[in-house]
């Protein structure tokens, strides 16, 4: 009897072990799961899902995010093969290896950092304080995504802001990993790109100042200029018309065939300056009074649901500028001051657009005001100010004698304030009820009707028209990337990534972007309190186990011996 309640158990242990092992191998051969986290941050969203699903060819990433890291980019790269098995479940045509450029010979290593620099691609010295020590490493937080012969490099490491700690960059990096490698391969299976005009006419931006933008944009979409003298309208296969910074005011032909093009869905993005205001202006005299800038489009964009200001913005978080001092032998002696017309303006919601954003550096920007529609229009403010800033209205003084006494803090107390506004909606015609013959008969010329309404569209209204703007050299041909500031040998990279997104944004028809609102929520530690605790709570972790396996044994011992004891 006993030798056959043994044989029982055996082949129930038995059968309990080829159970779960059967189990373990169907879990290695499908990946599933079921997201049970507050925030979500396990599930992709449809739009993401649908452009995976329709998948019909390989393609292959290539993660150089390989090796051994510290905790926190640890996470990021176990974040990395979660989301890339996430999509490899939702489609077999997504493959993915891991490479670690810093693993061979010198030779090799070198030979394979310089390839990779030919495609843009840096490593990142990283600077990460644990709880015992910091550690600073290099590594290429990149993937390499490669589909029809084609590539598209993914940055997974989002940039460094001032004053932010390196947990939450590395959080905002987790958060935003789903929308990266979405967006490449949206933008990777594109198999026409999309035309962006640059308006020109009006004043606005060489197209040199604006080359950095335009680099950043050949990769997925064609670009060119548009006059609106030579045009009667822009045609509705326009993705977008960006205005950089016009100087001379529209006509009301010219506002007339912007209108329609917005009727017709089309989407622009406005950088507009209200005054007419430049350091250069201040230099050449002692006192300078900013005049607004005649451009003659207030009523649009009063009718669409916005209207910059004529003001200036001054915030107490700024940039510098370089001021003589004093004589030093033959020369000038400069220092730096901080120029409060220059501020740091940062992201004001968790839009897809400014989401994880850092700084982006401003040239005398003004204040947005939003405005009451007669159509449905959703206003989304992207970018404001500090909470130490004020407002300087119209026709006051400028000159550099506000640099020469300490400033009161005390007078920056008007809050944040806005200066990049998302209109989103059907927009209203801002010729509605007043089109002239000539617009009627221009109209006719190409076979089109007048629109008084839009279809759903976007549009961006920016207050200040240097945002995209890229210093030139014409004596080397050399071109700054946007946002970096001359004077304190710094690049803002805000300014790039905010004006990417923006266009990705006003051009997403699929809805992608929506995947850029993911937000992981951030559980810090208190590493100080973790360090001065540590050894209570290894020894915890250490003794508590080995208790609850005695306690364990004893009772598993107890009721065996009682089950098998001889009457």
């Amino acid at each position: 009897m006993l030798q056959s309640k043994k044989i029982q158990s055996y082949i129930q242990l038995a059968l309990l072990t080829g159970i779960l092992i059967v189990i373990n191998i169907l879990g290695s051969a499908v990946y599933d799961h079921i997201d049970l986290t507050e925030d979500k941050r396990f599930t992709l969203s449809e739009p993401t899902v649908k452009m995976v699903e329709n998948l019909d060819e390989r393609v292959f990433v290539k993660i150089l995010l390989d090796g051994e890291f510290p905790a926190g980019f640890k996470r990021l790269q176990r974040a990395t093969i979660e989301m890339l098995d996430e999509l490899n479940s939702l489609s077999s045509y997504i493959e993915y290896e891991f490479d670690n450029p810093n693993l061979g010979t010198v030779e090799e290593i070198n030979q394979r950092r310089e390839n990779l620099a030919k495609e843009g691609i840096r490593p990142t010295n990283l600077r990460v304080e644990d709880v015992d020590e910091v550690k600073e490493i290099l590594i290429y937080p990149y993937a390499i995504m490669y589909h029809r012969g084609r590539q598209s490099t993914i940055n997974l490491l989002e940039s460094e802001v001032l004053g932010v700690p390196n947990q939450i960059t590395l959080n905002n990096s987790v958060s935003l990993l789903e929308y990266k490698f979405a967006n490449a391969l949206q933008k990777i299976q594109l198999y026409r790109k999309r035309p962006i005009l640059f308006l020109q006419g009006h004043g606005e931006l060489a197209d040199v100042q604006t080359a950095d933008l335009r680099k950043q944009i050949k990769p997925y979409y064609n670009f060119g200029d548009v006059s609106l003298d030579t045009v009667y309208q822009i045609k509705p296969e326009v993705a977008a018309l960006v205005i950089a910074k016009p100087r001379v005011g529209f006509s009301d032909r010219d506002k007339f065939i912007i209108d329609q093009y917005i009727m017709s869905g089309g989407k622009v993005l406005w950088m507009l300056d209200a005054l007419n205001v430049n350091l250069d202006s201040l230099r050449v005299r002692k006192e300078y009074i900013p005049l607004p800038r005649e451009l003659n489009l207030d009523d649009m964009l009063f009718k669409y649901g916005a209207r910059v200001k004529q003001n200036l913005l001054l915030d107490w978080f700024c940039t510098k500028i370089p001021m003589v001092t004093g004589n030093l032998g033959s020369g000038n002696q400069y220092d730096l001051f901080r120029w409060y017309y220059h501020p740091l303006v940062a992201p004001a919601s968790n839009h897809p657009v400014v989401k994880g954003l850092g700084q982006v550096n401003m040239l005398f920007p003004s204040t947005i005001d939003t405005i009451r529609t007669k159509t449905p229009v959703k206003k989304s403010i992207l970018l404001a100010s500090s909470p130490r800033s004020r407002v300087q209205n119209y026709l006051s003084r400028l000159n550099f004698e506000i640099l020469r006494y300490e400033p009161d803090i005390e007078k920056f107390n008007q809050g944040r304030q806005p200066v990049a506004v998302m209109l989103e909606g059907t927009f209203s015609s801002a010729f509605e009820n007043r089109v002239s013959d000539g617009m009627m008969a221009g109209l006719r010329k190409i076979d089109q009707e007048f629109k008084p309404s839009s279809a759903p569209t976007r549009m961006l209204v920016v207050s200040d028209g240097d945002v995209p703007k890229n210093l030139y050299n014409p004596t080397n041909r050399n071109i700054s990337p946007m946002g970096y500031n001359q004077y304190e040998r710094k690049t803002f990279s805000g300014n790039k990534d905010f004006l990417i997104n923006a266009i990705e944004y006003l051009l997403d028809d699929t809805g992608v972007i929506e995947a850029r609102s993911k937000e992981v929520k951030l559980r810090l530690l208190d590493t100080a309190k973790a360090k001065a605790e540590k050894t209570q709570w290894r020894l915890f972790n250490i003794l508590v186990p080995l208790v609850f396996l005695l306690v364990f044994g004893f009772i598993y011992q107890y009721i065996r011996r009682r089950r098998y004891a001889q009457p």
